[in-house]
């Protein structure tokens, strides 16, 4: 079974599961829901936790020895196992499953660990322990996700933002969902009525909005001028290396190259994005940039990149941010005015 983290309260309300698969990229998602697994788990006589981390040095004994070492007075255990960043091992996998076997009522098993991709989720060790168990995504919410997640928060809170106040909250802390709930948190605090209204917020928070240089990429591809320039804003007030960006930027540029040559070619679209890999919900975004970024403007956009790397290697008084900037805007489709470089 799978379930979102905002519908695990109701699933607990309904039993227990043996195994519950906690998987995804952000923290306070998988905090909260480990938090509620462990609290229903309480109330059913689980009084015990034991926790191991997956890796190399890892005595499997250990872990089974948990499972075979109730006796008649014994408290019940839940047992969370949390699994590396990279890919299991053959070993570990194989480990892994032979753990199912040892598994009872009076076991709970929490399985934690990063962002799945398709394949992983079809690995024998995971439809193993998914088949009586749980699978909760705990991932970040996307830009166009986030509104309906807030609203969410808000509606549990007892909170009462207007729109305007939902897209603001929305901008201000995408990335961090963190500060999000303290934010939330501290307007409920402020504001016993529970109205949320620009003012009110403006008064109340500032600005704790976290990117990435993916997220840059996906605004870029998506042509959205200005939340890349936001972006790329908010990139240089953290600190972030430019040259990072550079190398972000123009690894999805040469890619973006690859599959104009290969479309040039005759290879149908999806043929296209099968052989790269593309996830299905990207297709749509990647067709329209394909249609908008013919092959002489991306290596022309190239060539910029390029000039802008030259830029920040050579001339330490020059100004690179304004010029990512310009090439940010120059990618989604808008003229830009520049000086020739130097």
């Amino acid at each position: 079974m799978r379930i979102y983290p905002e519908q695990l309260t109701q699933r607990l309300s309904q039993g227990l599961c043996q195994t519950y698969l906690l998987f995804g990229n952000e923290p306070l998602l998988k905090q909260e829901s480990i938090q509620s697994i462990l609290n229903a788990s309480l109330q059913q006589g689980f009084e015990e936790k034991h926790r191991f981390s997956v890796d190399n040095q890892l005595n499997w004994q250990e872990v089974y020895d948990v499972c075979q070492a109730l006796s008649l007075f014994a408290s019940r255990q839940v047992l969370i196992l949390t699994l590396p960043d990279s890919a299991l091992t053959a070993a570990q996998a194989n480990a892994l499953k032979a753990l199912e076997p040892f598994l009872h009522q009076d076991i709970l098993l929490i399985l934690d660990g990063p962002r799945l991709n398709k394949k992983q989720e079809s690995a024998q060790w995971f439809t193993l322990f998914q088949k009586n168990g749980v699978y909760i995504p705990c991932n970040t919410p996307d830009a166009r996700q986030l509104p309906r997640f807030i609203e969410a928060r808000c509606r549990e809170l007892h909170l009462k933002p207007d729109h305007e106040s939902v897209m603001l909250l929305a901008q201000w802390h995408e990335g961090n969902l963190l500060a999000l709930s303290q934010s939330l948190m501290k307007l409920q605090l402020l504001y016993p009525d529970g109205a949320l209204t620009l003012i009110r917020l403006q008064e109340a928070l500032s600005r704790h909005n976290h990117y990435t240089p993916f997220q840059l990429t996906d605004a870029l591809i998506e042509g959205k001028a200005k939340r890349a320039v936001r972006i790329v804003r908010q990139l240089q007030a953290e600190g972030v290396e430019i040259t990072l960006l550079l190398r972000v930027i123009q690894k999805e540029l040469v890619q973006l190259c690859k599959m104009q040559e290969y479309g040039a070619s005759g290879m149908g679209l999806n043929t296209l994005f099968d052989h790269f890999r593309v996830w299905q919900n990207r297709r749509p975004i990647l067709t329209a940039a394909l249609h908008r970024l013919p092959q002489p403007r991306l290596m022309l956009l190239l060539h910029r990149l390029a000039d802008i790397e030259v830029m920040v290697k050579t001339d330490f008084d020059s100004q690179p941010w304004p010029a990512l900037s310009a090439f940010t805007i120059e990618m989604c489709g808008h003229p830009v005015m520049r000086e020739p470089v130097n």
